[in-house]
């Protein structure tokens, strides 16, 4: 038997990646390697569950602490937001700056200079980040770059010596998320994505209700990301070299998981007590970018006559071990408010964020708690974290704070050499569902199982605990 899961392995890293190496100097093609990831006749529900590690578990991590954490930030364009947030943070320093538009490194060393912190340094080449990466006055990598740029500049910066912080989805495929696993396990280097969702006030507070019973034992959840994006993808001048809506015309199933997933996983332990087993995973047709196409540039305009392949709606329903069930939306392209869903089921009640933030709970669990009810279990039940530094969350903002709560958050627990919040089997787990639920799609929604990316720790690791800010600093 293993000699054909090795022989699997062997061909679907022939087929599917075409000889793209793990190491550094790999990473050149991982833009091209990810455009072409799957053909309609390769084996899309063959995907290898676990594979050996190279170095030291890095669950629970702790590193050395940092009495000033010093930063670079790679990427200005969702970047430009952690500059300003980093200075209202106590011990969080900019030392470095890196973007390929002049406009955006003036515009954060202005930020710099009013805010009256010295100017960064400030690069601007093609593979700058290299160079960023390589610095020895950095301890901590910010990386805010588009989603081919994610892993590479990750692996290196842990390479060479710095811990790494990575926007969503931290990966795009299996490959890649094995390279940060096993680059963190080789480096001992923190890497952990800036799911920011985890740290808005709802998310938050129920994650303190499940942790304390509330919900009882909370088998079901679903998230979602549905944001309406058709007119970002197809303006020339938004995401660089327009690489969102070129991913929509080579790719199905869901591409952006995590802002539903990650605090839905986090309240059910994923990774720590429980992991994802497998998932199934269907998708619509398009329709959304080829008719704003058609709308806004004419029948006949290139726009209008490409190939999306990206479904308007996609569905993806994940099974744990446990037995316990979870179901991911992604819809961008199709006329409705956003929404995240943010739905919690348990024993004992029932939490839901969108269109309203509403509660049920047993013994009348069959009706939401009246207003003056939910008020006061959202006092009882608010997470210490957003209790001590909510209020000025909201006034720096960041997606009403909840990024502001993020960075916080980070820079406390890098200065006191305390675990992260979310570590690289949260980014990878959470990630992969990018690849997997594609191959499903193509695969007529049959079942992939999803690796285990802990390599058995998952069984001994507890769920992360909510964390009594002011117990912490009385």
């Amino acid at each position: 038997m293993s000699v054909m899961r090795d022989n699997r392995r062997n061909f679907l890293k022939k087929t599917l990646y075409g000889g793209l190496a793990l190491g550094v100097t790999g990473y050149a093609g991982l833009a091209q390697g990810a455009n072409n990831l799957i053909k309609t006749n390769e084996a899309p529900d063959s995907v290898p569950v676990n594979r050996p590690g190279k170095g030291k578990s890095v669950m629970g991590l702790r590193c050395e602490p940092l009495s000033e954490v010093r930063i670079a930030v790679i990427g200005l364009g969702r970047g430009a937001g952690a500059v300003e947030r980093m200075l209202h943070i106590e011990g969080a320093k900019i030392v470095a700056l890196c973007d390929l538009q002049e406009n955006r490194l003036k515009g954060n060393q202005e930020r710099l200079k009013k805010a009256g912190h010295p100017e960064a340094v400030v690069y601007s080449g093609e593979e700058d980040w290299k160079k960023v990466c390589e610095r020895d006055d950095i301890d901590l990598i910010y990386n805010a770059t588009p989603w081919h740029l994610h892993v590479p500049v990750a692996v290196y910066a842990m390479k060479h010596g710095k811990h790494v912080v990575v926007e969503v989805p931290a990966a795009m495929t299996i490959d890649d998320c094995w390279a940060l696993v096993d680059t963190a396990e080789e480096t001992q280097r923190h890497c952990m994505m800036l799911e920011n969702c985890c740290y808005d006030f709802f998310e938050l507070a129920t994650l303190n209700m499940a942790r304390k019973g509330l919900f009882g034992e909370v088998y079901h959840g679903e998230g979602a990301y549905i944001h309406d994006l058709r007119e970002y993808k197809h303006n020339k001048t938004g995401y660089y070299k327009m690489w969102r809506l070129e991913y929509s015309k080579k790719h199905t199933g869901n591409p952006y998981p995590t802002h539903g997933l990650g605090p839905v996983a986090q309240i059910m332990g994923i990774n720590r007590g429980d992991r994802f087993d497998y998932l199934t995973s269907t998708s619509s047709n398009q329709y959304g970018l080829t008719l704003y196409a058609e709308n806004t540039f004419g029948k006949d305009s290139p726009e209008a006559k490409a190939t999306y392949k990206l479904g308007d709606m996609n569905q993806t329903v994940i099974r744990t071990v446990n037995g316990h069930t979870i179901v991911v939306v992604h819809d961008t392209t199709s006329p409705r408010p956003y929404d995240r869903i943010h739905k919690i089921s348990g024993t004992k009640g029932y939490a839901v964020k969108y269109p309203d933030e509403r509660i049920a709970l047993e013994p009348n669990a069959h009706e939401f708690l009246k207003p003056e009810e939910f008020k006061e279990l959202m006092k009882q039940y608010e997470h210490p974290l957003s209790k001590y530094i909510g209020e000025k969350a909201k006034s720096v903002g960041g997606h009403g704070g909840m990024d502001y709560i993020m960075d916080w958050r980070l820079i406390y627990c890098l200065r006191n050499g305390l675990p992260l919040d979310q570590d690289v089997y949260d980014a990878a787990a959470w990630s992969c569902i990018a690849e997997l639920s594609e191959r499903s799609v193509l695969n007529r929604s049959n079942s992939v199982d999803v690796p285990d990316f802990t390599r058995g720790e998952w069984k001994n690791a507890k769920p992360w605990p909510v964390i009594d800010m002011e117990t912490v600093f009385s």
